[in-house]
């Protein structure tokens, strides 16, 4: 069972704030033998569903700019957080995706810059020896890492596209492997990394 946290649309015209989460995420994370449990953006009803379900890993989906860059969800921020902090204290695997990988490389005290040339395009990668393509959909990133966090791939600009922690399983990617078709098998690997697994 993994948490997985979700983006907010705002529908202004029905005074509503909705949590969602692109379906093709759960078909991906189910592809690798994993059960998604959305996590509403509650950060009251977090302690409770983590005591309840404790999960097996903790997954930051993509969406929604942070809030200190911009972004509508400070709501969001603050569950992600929370969900980072219960998986750091707990050594629970965290593996974060886009948006989610920003608020990582924010939380290890990286500041993000805005990055042109990086939404809707995609960018040739080298991880692990292996070169491959990925997709981009973000405008916020980071060129330099702070310790403890480590690059595992850049983009040709130098824009920073993977990372971990060498201590913690956090690993971070700024692509999104659920809109992959078919999905990609370095997607499953580098997941698989975070979950200890491979």
């Amino acid at each position: 069972m993994v948490l997985v946290s979700q983006r907010v649309d705002v529908l202004a015209d029905r005074g509503e704030r909705r949590d969602a989460l692109d379906q093709r995420l759960a078909d991906w994370l189910a592809s690798h033998g994993l059960l998604p449990v959305p996590v509403p953006n509650r950060a009251k009803r977090l302690d409770a569903l983590w005591t309840q379900l404790k999960p097996a890993a903790v997954v930051l989906s993509g969406g929604n700019d942070l809030a200190e860059y911009g972004g509508d969800a400070p709501e969001r921020d603050a569950v992600e957080r929370a969900l980072l902090a219960r998986a750091m204290a707990e050594q629970v695997p965290l593996f974060a995706l886009c948006r989610g990988a920003q608020l990582l490389l924010d939380a290890f005290g990286n500041r993000l810059e805005r990055v042109g040339g990086h939404v809707g395009t995609r960018h040739r990668l080298l991880i692990d020896g292996r070169e491959t393509e990925v997709n981009s959909y973000h405008q916020w990133g980071c060129r330099s890492l702070a310790a403890p966090l480590e690059v595992l791939a850049r983009s040709e600009d130098g824009v920073i596209e993977a990372f971990f922690h060498p201590q913690l399983p956090l690993l971070g990617v700024m692509w999104h492997p659920e809109r992959e078709a078919p999905f990609a098998e370095l997607d499953g690997l580098l997941l698989n990394r975070c979950l200890n697994k491979e």
